[in-house]
C-alpha cells in the first residue's frame, strides 16, 4: 500500500463562530469530484500567455481540441478509477475535457480513501453543513496528478450579489429605476438581439417561474427568449417563492440578459451552493458541447480568504480553459465595498478576482431623457451596499494591468501588488436599479449581480454581429483608451474613483458602440 500525503492547498480551518454539532452518519452516501492535472501544461501555459497579451493571431480552440490536447490524460483517469475501486467508491461520471471524475460512496469510504474526518458543523451565518478540518490526503502515486478533491464538505461557499431596493426608498421622488432595454440605450449598446448565441448563467440555488418571464418580457414588448435549465450535481430549477432569496438572483440574471439579447438562448446551470458545486457548474457550462455558451454570467462569489487554495486554483484553471475556448466570463465584483463584507481590512471577491474573468463593479446612474447626466461609484453607505473592488492577494498583476495604481480615499495612490478589481462597471445601486418581476412581484433590484448579465448581454450582441466570439476581452479593453465612460467621482470605502482605471469601477461603464469596435 502506498503512503498518503496531504494535498497542497486542501487544508480547511475552522471559521470563527463554527461549532462541531455531531458526527456524520458513516452510511450516508455523498458525491465528491476529483480534478486532475492538464495534459501538456507547458504548451497550454505558452498559449495562455499569448492570449493574456492579447495576441490577435490566437484563434479560440474548439471544445474537441481542448479536450484532446489539454484535457486529462486517459492514464490519469484510469489511475483514479483504480483508486476508487480499491476504496469501494463508484465512478458516477468522468469527463476528460473538464478533467474531472465524479465519485460516489459512503462517508465512511471517503473518510478512509482521503484520510479525513467528516463532521456536522453549525455556523450562525452558514447554517449547518458537513465539513472537515485539516488537509485531504492522497496516495504518493496520485499526488502529482490530482489538482483538487472537492465535495467532502458542503458548506455554503458563495453569496449572490444582488440588493433589493428598500420599500421606503421608492417614495423618494428623485430616484428612478430603469428597464434593461433603457440601460442598454443609455449605454449606447449596438443594435441586435444576440441571435445565434447562447448565454450561460450560473446559479447556486433558487429558481425561476416561466410565467414571470412571460409576463415580464410581454410587458417590455420583447419576444420571450429560449430559457432552459441545466441541472448539475442534483441542482435544478427550484423556485422557493421568496423574491428576497436566491430566486431574486436567478430571475434578475435571466430578465436582464433576455431583455437585451432576446435572440440568444439562455442556459441556466443550477447547482448546490458549495465550492464543489460552484466549480463543477462553471466547468459544465464552459465544456457544454450541447448548448455551447459563448459568454457566461456569474453573479455569485465570496471573499478570497474563505476559499481554500485548491478550490481557487481548480476554479481558476476552469476559467483559463474558458479563455482558451473564446468564452467570455463576466463576474460580479461584490456589493460590500472594499472590505467585501469581511469587516477586517480590504478584500476582493472571487471568482471576480481571477485574471481570466471580466470583473464587473457598480455605479449609480442619474439620467434625463436618453442620456446619462451623472454617474458615480455605487456607494449607498454601510447598510446600502457599495461596489466591490481592490487588489487581489491571490493573483499577480496581469500583463494588461501592468503599471496601474489604485487611487485611495485618502488621496494617495497604491501601486498594484496583485490583480486589480474590477475591470468595468455599470448601474448597480438599488436606488437607481433595474425594474424586474420576481415571484409575481414587481420590484427594483441592484447589486453588481445586475452588472455581470448586463455586460454578458452586450457581449452576446457583439458576438452575434461579428459572427464569432469576442473571447477573452480584458487585454483589448485595457489596450484601447476611452471605450468606457470614465467614472471619476465617489469611493467604495478604501478606494476612490479617478481618471482612467480605478479599484471602484475599473475602466468605467460601457459605451457599447465603442466596446464593440474595440472587440
Amino acid at each position: 500500500m502506498s503512503t498518503k500525503h496531504p494535498l497542497p492547498g486542501s487544508e480547511r480551518k475552522l471559521e470563527q463562530g463554527t461549532q462541531v454539532v455531531g458526527q456524520c452518519d458513516p452510511a450516508e452516501r455523498i458525491e465528491v469530484f476529483v480534478m486532475l492535472r492538464r495534459q501538456q501544461q507547458a504548451q497550454f501555459d505558452a498559449l495562455m500567455s499569448r492570449i493574456e497579451a492579447g495576441d490577435p493571431s490566437v484563434k479560440p480552440l474548439s471544445r474537441e481540441a481542448l479536450a484532446k490536447d489539454y484535457g486529462a490524460a486517459p492514464a490519469d483517469i484510469a489511475k483514479i478509477k483504480a483508486f476508487a475501486a480499491a476504496h469501494g467508491l463508484t465512478v458516477v461520471r468522468e469527463d476528460a475535457a473538464a478533467r474531472s471524475v465524479l465519485l460516489s460512496g459512503t462517508v465512511a469510504q471517503f473518510q478512509s480513501a482521503f484520510e479525513v474526518k467528516l463532521q456536522q458543523f453549525q455556523h450562525h451565518m452558514a447554517g449547518s453543513f458537513r465539513g472537515r478540518t485539516g488537509p485531504v490526503s492522497v496516495p504518493d502515486d496520485l499526488r502529482d496528478l490530482i489538482e483538487a478533491v472537492l465535495g467532502l464538505d458542503n458548506r455554503p461557499q458563495a453569496r449572490p450579489h444582488f440588493r433589493i431596493r428598500p420599500p421606503f426608498e421608492a417614495a423618494r421622488a428623485h430616484q428612478a429605476s430603469f428597464t434593461p432595454p433603457q440601460l442598454a440605450a443609455l449605454y449606447n449598446f449596438p443594435q441586435g438581439d444576440g441571435a445565434g448565441q447562447c448565454v450561460g448563467i450560473i446559479e447556486l440555488g433558487g429558481g425561476y417561474n416561466t410565467a414571470d418571464l412571460r409576463s415580464y418580457f410581454g410587458a417590455l414588448g420583447v419576444s420571450m427568449p429560449s430559457v432552459k435549465s441545466v441541472g448539475v450535481d442534483q441542482g435544478g430549477n427550484k423556485p422557493s417563492g421568496d423574491p428576497n432569496g436566491p430566486d431574486g438572483e436567478v430571475t434578475l440574471d435571466i430578465e436582464i440578459v433576455g431583455a437585451i439579447a432576446p435572440g440568444a438562448s439562455i442556459a441556466v446551470y443550477f447547482t448546490q451552493n458549495s465550492d464543489a458545486g460552484f466549480i463543477d457548474a462553471v466547468s459544465r457550462a464552459v465544456h457544454d458541447t450541447a448548448n455551447k455558451p459563448s459568454v457566461i454570467s456569474i453573479s455569485w462569489g465570496a471573499p478570497e480568504s474563505v476559499w481554500t487554495a485548491q478550490s481557487m486554483q481548480a476554479f481558476n484553471s476552469v476559467l483559463q480553459s474558458a479563455a482558451a475556448l473564446g468564452v467570455t466570463i463576466c463576474a460580479a465584483s461584490g456589493d460590500s465595498g472594499s472590505s467585501d463584507g469581511t469587516g477586517s481590512g480590504d478584500q476582493v471577491d472571487f471568482p471576480a478576482s481571477s485574471p481570466y474573468v471580466l470583473a464587473c463593479g457598480g455605479t449609480s446612474v442619474t439620467a434625463s431623457g436618453s442620456s446619462i447626466t451623472r454617474e458615480v461609484v455605487w456607494n449607498d453607505g454601510a447598510q446600502g451596499g457599495a461596489s466591490g473592488g481592490g487588489i487581489s492577494a491571490a493573483f499577480p498583476v496581469p500583463t494588461w494591468q501592468k503599471g496601474l495604481s489604485a487611487a485611495t480615499s485618502g488621496g494617495g495612490q497604491k501601486a498594484l501588488s496583485g490583480r486589480g478589481v474590477p475591470d468595468v462597471a455599470g448601474d448597480a445601486s438599488p436606488l437607481t436599479g433595474y425594474s424586474v418581476l420576481i415571484d409575481g412581484t414587481q420590484t427594483v433590484i441592484g447589486g453588481t449581480s445586475a452588472v455581470a448579465p448586463l455586460w454578458a448581454a452586450l457581449i452576446a450582441r457583439i458576438n452575434a454581429a461579428k459572427g464569432q466570439p469576442a473571447g477573452f476581452v480584458n487585454p483589448k479593453l485595457y489596450q484601447r483608451a476611452g471605450v468606457c465612460n470614465d467614472i471619476t467621482q465617489g469611493n467604495n470605502g478604501s478606494f476612490a474613483a479617478a481618471k482612467g482605471w480605478d479599484a471602484c469601477t475599473g475602466l468605467g461603464s460601457p459605451n457599447g458602440q465603442k466596446v464593440a469596435a474595440a472587440l
